[in-house]
């Protein structure tokens, strides 16, 4: 298997629901009253009990308080994570309402389904989002490649790679078989940026035979204190399987400097 040039978190999706706790009361809603129930206290008006329901109902819920502790914060990056990868399938807002229902359905124990009667629906479901997904990525990457190949500089490798000098170093080349220290930037091609050693103040380092294949080549073609652009098509990155923050068919773009070569 392919390793990869960026480690992603991942999350192990229950694929049965959490045991039931007991939960507080809910309150009480602000209904019409249910039959046999018993009539208003002596004194109030219709009026006044329509304006008191009324007030209860638009009454807005309160708020999740600060995230104060680490298992809030890592609780709450649990959540974001699962939206990374439902995000991959391309999850509509109707459908995120569907899945914050399950979890609340859940977390009450009272699933309006068993999960393992449609576990054999997963497959070909995520296989069809992302298939749909990757084909809409690669008709708008289409245009923003040929773009990127008509900057000055650049050069357009059979690959498919997309290759731009930005500043020159003088140093060597490495080979496939060197490891190579960098630092970097990675932006899908609407500049959303998903991953950055900069801001971590780290520079990676890493076997060219060990990432992407863009990178395998790319940086091939540099000398260290060079720093370049990449733009690499689907086929060369994560192809039609995506990643957390990058859609299954994205083109992807690198900005690159090498900063040494250790054999």
């Amino acid at each position: 298997m392919r390793a990869l040039l960026i480690l992603f978190p991942a999350i192990l999706m229950a694929q049965t629901p959490p045991p039931a706790t007991k939960a507080a009361p809910a309150p009480k809603a602000a209904t019409p009253a249910a039959k046999g129930a018993t009539p208003a206290a002596k004194g109030a008006t219709p009026s006044t009990a329509a304006k008191s329901a009324k007030a209860k109902a638009t009454t807005p819920a309160a708020a999740p308080g600060a995230l104060t502790t680490d298992d809030q914060k890592t609780i709450y990056a649990l959540g974001l994570s699962m939206a990374q990868q439902l995000s991959q399938l391309g999850i509509s807002p109707e459908e995120y309402a569907i899945v914050r229902q399950a979890l609340a359905d859940a977390a009450a124990g009272k699933p309006a389904l068993e999960v393992s009667a449609w576990q054999a629906k997963f497959g070909p479901f995520t296989q069809a989002r992302s298939a749909k997904m990757a084909a809409a990525e690669k008709v708008k990457a289409k245009a923003f490649l040929d773009t990127a190949a008509a900057e000055p500089g650049a050069t357009r490798a059979s690959s498919g790679l997309v290759y731009r000098e930005l500043a020159a170093g003088t140093g060597a080349s490495p080979k496939a078989s060197d490891r190579v220290r960098v630092n970097y930037r990675g932006t899908l091609i609407n500049g959303t940026e998903f991953d950055s050693s900069y801001k971590r103040n780290m520079p990676a380092e890493f076997p060219l035979t060990g990432v992407i294949p863009c990178w395998t080549e790319g940086v091939q073609k540099m000398k260290v204190g060079d720093k370049s652009k990449l733009v690499c098509p689907s086929d060369l990155a994560y192809g039609d399987q995506g990643r957390p923050s990058i859609p299954p068919g994205s083109t992807l773009v690198f900005e690159i400097e090498l900063l040494a070569i250790n054999p």
